[in-house]
């Protein structure tokens, strides 16, 4: 596949996804970058605004293997990674595997099970394995983690550790959508809900192929200069007890490559760092607790930063 080849395919997934996901074309796009940049999405948001349904459309626009875990607090690691069941008949164990095997994998509501089996996803998501009974286990790939989460004022609720945090490479919310796009939504789901008539527009391979295609797309040094000082500019700001770390650097740019191949450029702009750079950055940052606001503090930060530090012209 080509460049024009993944541009189109990249359309085709957004363009699928907004069959459901109506009048969000941001958010959708934002998630499909995640997908692209070979990372993992984390959608924060009150219930009933889509967060779910944005994740299985996704999903069902990607002919691949799909599986989904809802969480709960009783949930159990094994539950996610598997677990070896030992046969009488011939005196073995075998392992079965968990819903962790799967090249797209959805966790609903990941904040509402415990610490303990929110980190049987950490091992997958960073090292692209798993172990379980003592054995690790590769994942299958391309894989994708999409997990959705009610905000932390919310009942039931854990919060995801901020090394967790830092292994979604994009964060977002969805928002209330607009009046006229609200009654659309309601009017078309009366009868049947779009997301049954979902059909996969691309394959497992162009998705490697895509994700290829975007670690080719050229970064000019100054851009990598300007990513890399916003970045370094959220460990002295003081507002904040923890800045992004160089695994946001390098989130920064790949979701920047992403972008501009979805616009159909070969190379990445200053702009794209700035449009990228409050749902890769906002999510790592830990605000002082007289300052935690709601999932939208940290996106704030960073917008705060984009005005300070200066944008390269060459």
């Amino acid at each position: 596949m080509d460049r024009l080849g993944a541009v189109e395919a990249l359309g085709r997934i957004i363009a699928n996804v907004e069959q459901v996901i109506r009048g969000k074309p941001r958010v959708v796009e934002a998630a499909v970058l995640a997908l692209a940049s070979d990372g993992h999405l984390l959608i924060e948001d009150a219930p009933g605004v889509g967060k779910t349904m944005l994740a299985k459309s996704i999903a069902r626009s990607i002919d691949a293997v799909f599986k989904r875990v809802q969480a709960t607090p009783d949930l159990l690691p094994s539950d996610i990674t598997g677990v070896a069941i030992y046969h009488q008949s011939n005196r073995e164990f075998e392992f079965i595997p968990g819903p962790i095997f799967a090249n797209i994998v959805v966790v609903d509501e990941v904040n509402r099970t415990t610490p303990r089996t929110q980190s049987a996803l950490l091992e997958a998501m960073e090292e692209r394995q798993v172990t379980a009974e003592g054995v690790s286990r590769v994942v299958p790939t391309p894989f994708f983690v999409i997990a959705t989460q009610n905000p932390l004022e919310y009942h039931g609720t854990y919060p995801l550790p901020e090394g967790q945090l830092d292994r979604f490479l994009i964060a977002l919310s969805i928002g209330y959508p607009a009046a006229g796009d609200e009654r659309k939504v309601v009017q078309e789901q009366l009868m049947e809900h779009p997301l049954d008539h979902l059909q996969p527009v691309v394959s497992l391979s162009e998705i490697e192929e895509i994700q290829a295609r975007v670690r080719e797309t050229k970064v000019e040094a100054p851009v990598v200069e300007y990513a890399v000082a916003l970045a370094g500019a959220t460990r002295t700001h003081p507002d904040l007890i923890l800045g992004a770390g160089p695994r946001g650097s390098l989130g920064l740019i790949r979701v920047a490559q992403s972008r501009a191949l979805v616009q159909g450029r070969d190379y990445v702009l200053p702009d794209d760092i700035k449009a990228v750079a409050p749902m890769v950055l906002g999510h790592r940052v830990v605000l002082k607790p007289q300052l935690r606001l709601g999932p939208g503090a940290g996106r704030k930060i960073i917008n705060d930063l984009l005005k300070q530090i200066p944008v390269p012209t060459q």
